[in-house]
Protein backbone atom coordinates (compact mmCIF):
# COMPACT_ATOMS: atom_id res chain seq x y z
CA UNK A 1 0.00 0.00 0.00
CA UNK A 2 1.42 3.10 -0.73
CA UNK A 3 0.26 6.51 0.25
CA UNK A 4 2.91 9.00 -2.22
CA UNK A 5 2.21 6.93 -5.43
CA UNK A 6 5.96 5.96 -4.89
CA UNK A 7 7.57 9.07 -3.92
CA UNK A 8 8.17 9.71 -0.27
CA UNK A 9 9.50 13.28 -0.97
CA UNK A 10 12.53 15.02 1.43
CA UNK A 11 11.34 14.54 5.03
CA UNK A 12 10.79 10.73 3.59
CA UNK A 13 14.41 10.36 2.90
CA UNK A 14 15.72 12.55 5.59
CA UNK A 15 14.06 10.27 8.77
CA UNK A 16 14.77 7.33 6.57
CA UNK A 17 18.72 7.99 7.10
CA UNK A 18 18.15 9.50 10.61
CA UNK A 19 16.74 6.26 11.66
CA UNK A 20 19.03 3.97 9.97
CA UNK A 21 22.20 5.94 11.35
CA UNK A 22 20.34 5.71 14.82
CA UNK A 23 19.69 2.20 14.42
CA UNK A 24 22.84 1.43 13.31
CA UNK A 25 24.62 3.52 16.32
CA UNK A 26 22.91 1.75 18.80
CA UNK A 27 23.49 -1.64 17.85
CA UNK A 28 27.28 -0.58 17.71
CA UNK A 29 27.13 1.04 20.82
CA UNK A 30 25.41 -2.20 22.41
CA UNK A 31 28.42 -4.27 21.51
CA UNK A 32 30.77 -2.17 22.76
CA UNK A 33 29.38 -1.93 26.12
CA UNK A 34 29.21 -5.66 25.82
CA UNK A 35 32.51 -6.11 25.04
CA UNK A 36 34.18 -3.62 27.74
CA UNK A 37 31.98 -5.78 30.34
CA UNK A 38 32.51 -9.37 29.09
CA UNK A 39 36.86 -8.88 28.81
CA UNK A 40 37.46 -6.50 31.56
CA UNK A 41 38.13 -9.18 33.95
CA UNK A 42 39.53 -8.10 37.30
CA UNK A 43 40.14 -4.85 36.02
CA UNK A 44 38.93 -1.81 37.96
CA UNK A 45 37.87 -3.63 41.08
CA UNK A 46 38.62 -3.43 44.16
CA UNK A 47 41.54 -6.11 45.53
CA UNK A 48 40.79 -4.90 49.45
CA UNK A 49 44.19 -2.92 49.37
CA UNK A 50 44.14 0.24 48.16
CA UNK A 51 47.06 2.76 48.60
CA UNK A 52 47.74 4.43 51.63
CA UNK A 53 45.31 3.23 53.75
CA UNK A 54 48.07 0.65 55.85
CA UNK A 55 51.39 -1.00 55.88
CA UNK A 56 50.23 -3.88 53.56
CA UNK A 57 48.92 -1.96 50.22
CA UNK A 58 52.78 -0.74 50.32
CA UNK A 59 54.66 -4.00 51.29
CA UNK A 60 52.36 -5.66 48.40
CA UNK A 61 53.26 -3.19 46.01
CA UNK A 62 57.25 -3.82 46.40
CA UNK A 63 56.71 -7.51 47.01
CA UNK A 64 55.37 -7.05 43.28
CA UNK A 65 57.82 -5.26 42.20
CA UNK A 66 60.32 -7.99 43.15
CA UNK A 67 58.75 -10.85 42.18
CA UNK A 68 58.74 -8.86 38.73
CA UNK A 69 62.21 -9.03 38.82
CA UNK A 70 62.21 -4.75 38.59
CA UNK A 71 64.30 -4.78 42.10
CA UNK A 72 67.12 -6.79 43.43
CA UNK A 73 66.98 -8.20 46.33
CA UNK A 74 69.11 -6.14 48.44
CA UNK A 75 67.07 -3.37 47.11
CA UNK A 76 63.97 -5.01 48.01
CA UNK A 77 64.89 -5.40 51.69
CA UNK A 78 66.22 -1.74 52.38
CA UNK A 79 63.15 -0.69 50.94
CA UNK A 80 61.03 -3.05 53.17
CA UNK A 81 63.27 -1.82 56.17
CA UNK A 82 62.53 1.71 55.47
CA UNK A 83 58.81 0.73 54.91
CA UNK A 84 58.36 -0.71 58.41
CA UNK A 85 60.27 1.65 59.92
CA UNK A 86 57.98 4.44 59.33
CA UNK A 87 58.46 8.09 58.85
CA UNK A 88 61.41 9.78 60.51
CA UNK A 89 61.50 13.08 61.63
Amino acid sequence: MMFWNGNMGGWGYALMVISFVLFWGAVIAAIVLLARGLGSGNRGRDTGASPGTGSGSAEDLLAERFARGEIDETEYNARLNVLRRGPQR
